[in-house]
C-alpha cells in the first residue's frame, strides 16, 4: 500500500492506539498521533491491558522510563496483541544500558513484534553487536546497522525501522530509505519516541513494512516544513506538530529512495 494512500486512510480511520510509553514522551507522543490524523491512547496500567488491549488498532511499547510493573503491563500487553492479531511497536530505548533493560527488551523481542524501530546503535546491540551508543542517543550511523536490521527482521518475522539523518527500514527482503528532516529534530527530546506511537497508528491501517516507510515519510517530510520556519529547537515543536497535520499524502514519495 503506497504511503500517500496509507495517510489519507489513517487521516479516515483514525485509529485507536494504545500507547505505553516513558513520562518524558507521553504529552509529546499523544500530540504527533493526534496532529497526524490518529487516537492515542496512553493506557499502561496491567489492571486495564486484558480490556483495553483488544479494543485497539495498534500497540505501541517503549520501554524509555522502565520499572518492573511497566515491564508486566508491556509483556501483557504484547501478548494480548498478539492472540487478537493486532499490530504492535517495539521502541527498545537505550536497552544497553542495563542488564534489567536489555533483558525486558530482549523478551518483547521474543514476541515477535510487528515493527521494531530504534536508532543505530540499539539495533545493532539488539542483534547482539557492539555499538556507540550513549544513553538514548546513538554513537553509530545508520549505514553501519542495516545488516544488523535485516538480520533482526528475518529471525523474528518484524519490520525493522532505523532512524537517523537518512532512515532505513527493513522487513529482511525489501528494504528502503528516507531522507529529508531538519538536524534540529534530535534537539527536542521525546520526538523519536513519538514516531514509534505514530507508527502503530500506520500499521493499524495498512501493512507494515509500507506503515514503517510512511511513518518515516511523514516525519521527515514534517521536520523539513518546520525547519523553514522554527528559530530553534523551542519553535520547532510547534512548528512540527503543524506541519505534521499540514502534510499531504501526496508529499510522501518524494522523500523515499527505493
Amino acid at each position: 500500500m503506497a504511503p500517500q494512500h496509507l495517510l489519507a486512510a489513517l487521516r479516515e480511520q483514525n485509529p485507536l492506539v494504545q500507547c505505553i510509553t516513558n513520562y518524558v514522551a507521553m504529552n509529546v507522543a499523544a500530540n504527533v498521533v493526534l496532529a497526524a490524523g490518529a487516537s492515542p491512547a496512553m493506557v499502561h496500567a496491567s489492571e486495564e491491558i486484558a480490556e483495553f488491549t483488544p479494543i485497539c488498532g495498534a500497540l505501541t511499547i517503549n520501554i524509555g522510563t522502565l520499572s518492573a510493573p511497566w515491564a508486566a503491563s508491556m509483556l501483557a500487553a504484547a501478548n494480548a496483541a498478539n492472540d487478537k492479531n493486532i499490530p504492535w511497536v517495539l521502541d527498545p530505548v537505550a536497552h544497553f544500558i542495563s542488564t534489567y533493560r536489555k533483558g525486558v527488551a530482549q523478551d518483547l523481542l521474543a514476541l515477535r513484534p510487528t515493527i521494531l524501530r530504534g536508532n543505530a546503535s540499539e539495533v545493532l546491540a539488539m542483534a547482539g553487536a557492539m555499538g556507540a551508543g550513549k544513553g538514548a542517543d546513538s554513537g553509530d550511523s545508520v549505514d553501519a546497522a542495516e545488516d544488523a536490521a535485516r538480520a533482526i527482521a528475518k529471525a523474528h518475522g518484524s519490520v525493522v525501522a532505523v532512524t537517523g539523518p537518512v532512515d532505513f527500514v527493513t522487513d529482511g527482503t525489501q528494504s528502503a530509505k528516507v531522507t529529508g528532516g531538519s538536524d534540529i529534530m534530535p534537539k527536542v527530546t521525546a520526538l523519536g519516541c513519538a514516531q514509534t506511537a505514530l507508527m502503530g497508528a500506520y500499521a493499524a491501517t495498512g501493512p507494515a513494512f509500507d506503515a514503517a516507510l510512511a511513518t518515516l515519510a511523514h516525519y521527515k517530510v514534517a521536520g523539513t516544513m518546520a525547519a523553514q520556519q522554527a528559530k530553534g529547537p523551542g519553535s520547532f515543536q510547534m512548528h512540527f506538530l503543524d506541519a505534521l497535520s499540514a502534510v499531504q499524502p501526496d508529499d510522501l514519495p518524494n522523500v523515499i529512495l527505493s
